[in-house]
């Protein structure tokens, strides 16, 4: 038996969605909804870096006076830095939940890319 809203809930597990066995929601005492709206939310939360990243890192044009080359002379382009800011939050994010089974979102860190950006490699 399981306490949720201080109530005893069985812990039987036929009427469970194949979700909720998956990540042992009613076992943590949490519902798919909660889940749904706590991703939610830290979707919105984390969305800032995917503005911000490319706008330090990222150059808007190859040949402006704003644009950072790098050692081999390459320039990444706004579009293509927030692309792989999306695209690796998103990888892993994946499997702190499905190997790990915790609700953790994964992102770049903004104060090692202005380091990085600012300091390092002006």
């Amino acid at each position: 038996m399981l306490m949720e809203r201080g109530q005893e809930v069985p812990t039987d597990v036929r009427g469970l969605s194949r979700v909720d066995r998956f990540f042992r929601l009613t076992e943590r005492g949490s519902t798919v909804a909660h889940e749904l709206r706590g991703g939610l939310v830290t979707f919105v939360t984390m969305s800032y870096i995917i503005v911000l990243n490319p706008l330090i890192i990222g150059s808007f044009t190859a040949g402006g006076p704003g644009a950072k080359v790098d050692v081999l002379g390459n320039v990444l382009s706004v579009p293509q830095v927030a692309a792989s800011t999306a695209l690796v939050a998103g990888v892993m994010t994946l499997p702190m939940g499905l190997v790990a089974n915790l609700p953790f979102a994964l992102a770049t860190g903004l104060g090692a890319n202005v380091l990085v950006a600012v300091t390092i490699a002006p």
